[in-house]
């Protein structure tokens, strides 16, 4: 079956850096583009970054850009998000999921397009 396992999550200071990892299994990894949403404790989950199949194209919410990088090791079906500069709203459940379509419009991504999703890891960033 497939599965998607993020690691990475932890409490961390506003202003430090973190990765995530998601691993892949299950699933030809490179016909997937591949994303990264989050959910704050009384929120809808919302979008934060997609990147394309091979690697090359990337998209990003406003609320991270210039902060996180999404990138993708498709040898190792793994997906990565370095998070710098962090910010307590950042504070969520971030959630890894798989869209099928090696040519996806990343900003046209949303969450009912995903067909597979990580069970999620927690980031908490303190003031």
């Amino acid at each position: 079956q497939v599965q998607l396992v993020e690691f990475g999550g932890g409490l961390v200071q506003a202003g430090d850096s973190l990765r995530l990892s998601c691993a892949a299994s299950g699933l030809t990894f490179r016909n997937y583009a591949m994303g990264w949403f989050r959910q704050a404790p009384g929120k809808e989950r919302e979008f934060v970054t997609a990147i394309n199949w091979s690697g090359d194209i990337t998209y990003y919410a406003d609320s991270v850009k210039g902060r996180f990088t999404i990138s993708r090791d498709n040898a190792k079906t793994i997906v990565y998000l370095h998070m710098n500069s962090l910010k307590p709203e950042d504070t969520a459940d971030y959630y890894c999921a798989a869209a099928y379509g090696r040519n996806w419009y990343l900003p046209s991504l949303r969450s009912d397009h995903m067909n597979y999703w990580g069970k999620g890891t927690l980031v908490t960033v303190s003031s």
